[in-house]
């Protein structure tokens, strides 16, 4: 069926990028206020796979979300996200790809965990230690939707199974989940602004669970797998040569599994401003 809107996932979104404030609940009347960040984020998303091998930022798309931070100490934070963005790939993109001339777009809706490690010592609002590159890593998981269009028309990929997934034809291809699990890791660049409010800008990239965030991963599966289901039939093979007769030809890589990132920029402020505790220990 046709999609008949990208919002589909509304309430999933609206939880994703709320669930920092819920966490912020939990955690302030157990933890020194000082201590805990509010922020939300903004920039880009994009995808690695098999109809973008390796072009970095390509196809970069808006990413959003909010975050909570717990600053263990002036080394070390821990990080919950929620964030929101939108990943496409094209073979136009790629040469050497450009005759099986598959596309897609997907959202993203993640929920992660990630630890920090500053470089140097660092703490939000104290301006004697105004700035620290960092690292982190962690994981979490997260929500997609592949589609492609024809004729100005968006359709989900996956009821498609455009790989024969769930046939008796091929039994080894179960149909795959929207839900999948990633690992996360990156590079990131804090500094404070004022005694309420750090600034951030990071790169991170997202090695996942599915190979088919582009619902591309294996062979070209036989036609007659899709029966009288015409739009599967031109969604599976779009080839510019040889279309219909690409069977059990390589459509995709199966050896490795699609990545995403989020890059940009992330505001905080510390939670102490609204909370009556204090500890100069820790200011």
């Amino acid at each position: 069926m046709p999609v008949t809107s990208e919002n589909k996932f509304d309430n999933i979104k609206r939880i994703i990028l709320l669930s920092p404030l819920f966490l912020m609940v939990l955690f302030a009347s157990s933890v020194k206020g000082q201590r805990n960040e509010l922020g939300f984020f903004f920039g880009g998303s994009y995808y690695i796979g098999d109809l973008n091998p390796s072009k970095q930022f390509a196809m970069t798309r808006i990413g959003a979300g909010g975050l909570y931070r717990f600053n263990i100490n002036e080394n070390l934070a821990l990080r919950v996200n929620g964030f929101w963005g939108n990943i496409a790939g094209s073979d136009a993109i790629v040469q050497y790809n450009e005759n099986r001339n598959l596309h897609f777009r997907s959202n993203i809706f993640e929920i992660s965990v990630q630890g920090e490690v500053n470089f140097l010592l660092f703490t939000p609002g104290d301006l004697d230690t105004p700035s620290t590159p960092y690292i982190f890593a962690g994981g979490g998981f997260f929500r997609f939707n592949p589609q492609a269009e024809i004729d100005g028309q968006w359709y989900n990929l996956k009821p498609l199974n455009t790989e024969g997934q769930g046939s008796e034809l091929y039994p080894d291809r179960k149909p795959y989940s929207l839900t999948s699990h990633n690992f996360l890791f990156g590079i990131g660049y804090k500094f404070n602004i004022t005694r309420q409010f750090t600034g951030t800008f990071e790169w991170g990239m997202r090695r996942t669970g599915t190979d088919y965030l582009d619902d591309v991963s294996t062979t070209y599966p036989d036609p007659e797998v899709f029966g009288n289901n015409s739009l599967a039939i031109e969604l599976h093979d779009r080839s510019l040569e040889n279309r219909g007769e690409n069977v059990n030809f390589q459509r995709g890589n199966p050896n490795t599994n699609d990545w995403y990132s989020f890059a940009g920029i992330i505001l905080t402020i510390r939670i102490k401003d609204f909370s009556r505790h204090r500890c100069p220990a820790y200011n």
